[in-house]
């Protein structure tokens, strides 16, 4: 199916590329989402009249991503989360607490934008983690968790009469 990208979209164009691709991704994904319209005659003329403001919507897009990646830039995000001794925490920390992190630095970060390539935390220590802030713009970000409460392991089991 032929059809006019209005968004970057990775591994397949940039904005305003005319791109073939299979015909349940574009009625599935990329035409509700906006990320794309189909390619007839009068939808490539209705884009070339608009072409001038999609791409600076765009160029203004990658520029917020860029602030938002400088300011997390070389920032250790501090996690603190309850753990036994080892360090095996009791649950594990994920998107969602990496959001919060980051929305208390004053930084928005969206949970699709949290890429954790070994899953959820689930050891006390420096984990890496990458924010995928634009389809341009990638951020390796350093969270450290931290043992909120040390629990000491019975050595054996006490029997009380």
């Amino acid at each position: 199916m032929e059809i006019i990208l209005l968004k970057k979209i990775d591994n397949i164009g940039s904005v305003g590329d005319q791109v073939t691709v299979k015909a349940g991704y574009a009625r599935n994904y990329l035409i509700p989402k906006g990320k794309a319209t189909l390619a007839t005659s009068e939808n490539v003329a209705k884009f070339e009249s608009q072409r001038a403001k999609l791409m600076a919507k765009a160029e203004d897009e990658l520029t917020r991503a860029q602030g938002r990646a400088k300011l997390l830039e070389d920032k250790v995000i501090v996690i603190n989360a309850r753990a036994g001794v080892g360090g095996k925490l009791f649950g594990s920390v994920g998107t969602l607490d990496i959001v919060e992190a980051c929305d208390s630095l004053g930084v928005p970060v969206g949970r699709s934008e949290v890429r954790l390539p070994d899953g959820p935390m689930r050891l006390v220590g420096e984990h890496k983690v990458e924010l995928h802030l634009h389809t341009d713009v990638n951020v390796e970000l350093v969270v450290r968790v931290e043992a909120l409460n040390l629990e000491e392991e019975p050595d054996g089991l006490e029997m009380s009469d």
